[in-house]
């Protein structure tokens, strides 16, 4: 009789694709006075062995064919046989072989406790390379048990949500509290299954803050403007935002928001848009460029009145106690240049406390002082917007985007 050398857990682990996860580590044998190997089952384990190490692994588990014929074998000869097997049909891509073999190795008892979780591990990955969802979370979960692996946990998410128990995936997702894209993607993913609107949304609005792409900021604005209760009133807050995050690219719709915004009576804003347009090449150009011309030119003409009549306008709107109407003349002088007065006169409007739209005045309030420069004030105004017609969640966009 002799001592037997144990199978290479690299291999093994090499061969389900958990390199990654587990290093490269050299086994010597188990210290029990009973572990030895009789020379009938020896011989044709070492070689079998030796053909799993040089990549020849269908032969090695032929080898070992001669190993199992020995009669009479001890727990030690069967461990040491499912354990070169393990690797072989691991290596050879026999699944089902591989994973019997994983189950005899890890029930035997023998592992120690630093080779059991990388064990366990490596079954519940050729489970899940098998599609065998059930299995691979049962297994997964059991290797977290003997040790917490970031990879092994994502790879039971993934489990999860493949065998349909949405449920399960977000709780584990939402349990690790991690913000990273793919993490914050498939939640978002599992949320619209489950029909989870308030949560996609929130999930979105994540997404959107901390990975600012076009898509996230184009399907956020979508739903807010498309929740019941939205108020119309606030298409141009909608469309300020969809320019601030880059979503326009065609003349129509820098043509549509500086309407909007001289219809509001904010020929400053206008012009800043124009002139963005031009400088992008977008306007100015084609067969329509007489006609942005001709709106530049509006707006131009729009801006020297509301500055040659301003000090008359606020006389009148103070007066009358007009917040409505002071709040929209101050956001008009900010966008004009003319911040301090213009957000003094908004100030004035939301402490008059007479406003028809309180809401409006406040979140146009934090806009302003954004378009100011104050971010501090800015996140300050922008907080205070209640409301469930949807100031308040443009307000809280507002807040994510100046962050």
């Amino acid at each position: 009789m002799s001592k037997f050398r144990l199978a290479h857990l690299g291999l093994v682990m090499a061969a389900i694709g958990f390199t990654a996860a587990t290093p490269v580590i050299g086994l010597g044998s188990l210290a029990y006075a009973a572990d030895t190997v009789r020379a009938e089952v020896g011989k044709p384990l070492q070689e079998a062995q030796k053909l799993a190490s040089s990549g020849k692994n269908k032969e090695a588990l032929a080898k070992l064919r001669e190993a199992d014929s020995v009669g009479g074998k001890t727990a030690f000869e069967s461990y040491q046989i499912e354990r070169v097997r393990a690797s072989a049909a691991a290596g050879a891509g026999d699944t089902a072989t591989a994973i019997k073999a994983f189950e005899a190795v890890i029930n035997s008892g023998r592992l120690s406790a630093a080779e059991a979780p990388k064990f366990t591990q490596g079954l519940a990955g050729m489970y899940y390379r098998a599609k065998d969802w059930p299995n691979a979370i049962t297994w997964f979960n059991r290797s977290l048990k003997d040790k917490e692996d970031p990879q092994t946990r994502d790879y039971l998410i993934q489990a999860y949500y493949s065998s349909g128990n949405y449920a399960a995936a977000a709780k584990e997702l939402q349990s690790r509290g991690g913000n990273s894209e793919g993490s914050l993607q498939m939640l978002a993913n599992i949320q619209l299954k489950q029909n989870d609107k308030a949560g996609y949304v929130a999930t979105l609005e994540k997404l959107a803050a901390n990975y600012p792409k076009t898509s996230y900021w184009a399907d956020l604005l979508n739903r807010v403007s498309g929740k019941p209760g939205f108020s119309q009133r606030l298409g141009l807050d909608v469309q300020r935002l969809r320019l601030a995050n880059g979503l326009f690219t065609k003349p129509s719709e820098y043509m549509e928001i500086s309407q909007l915004a001289l219809q509001a009576g904010n020929p400053g804003e206008a012009l800043k848009i124009i002139d963005q347009g031009y400088k992008k090449g977008i306007l100015g150009v084609g067969a329509d460029a007489a006609r942005h011309q001709r709106l530049k030119d509006l707006a131009l003409k729009t801006q020297a009145d509301l500055k040659a009549g301003a000090a008359k306008s606020e006389a009148e709107y103070v007066k009358n106690k007009d917040a409505d109407s002071l709040s929209k003349l101050g956001f008009a002088l900010v966008h004009d240049g003319q911040t301090d007065k213009g957000l003094d006169l908004m100030n004035q409007a939301v402490k008059l406390g007479t406003a028809k739209y309180p809401e409006e005045a406040q979140l146009h309030l934090g806009i302003a002082y954004g378009v100011a420069g104050k971010k501090a004030n800015a996140q300050s105004a922008l907080k205070a917007v209640k409301g469930t017609d949807g100031a308040a969640d443009l307000a809280r966009y507002w807040s994510l985007m100046l962050k």
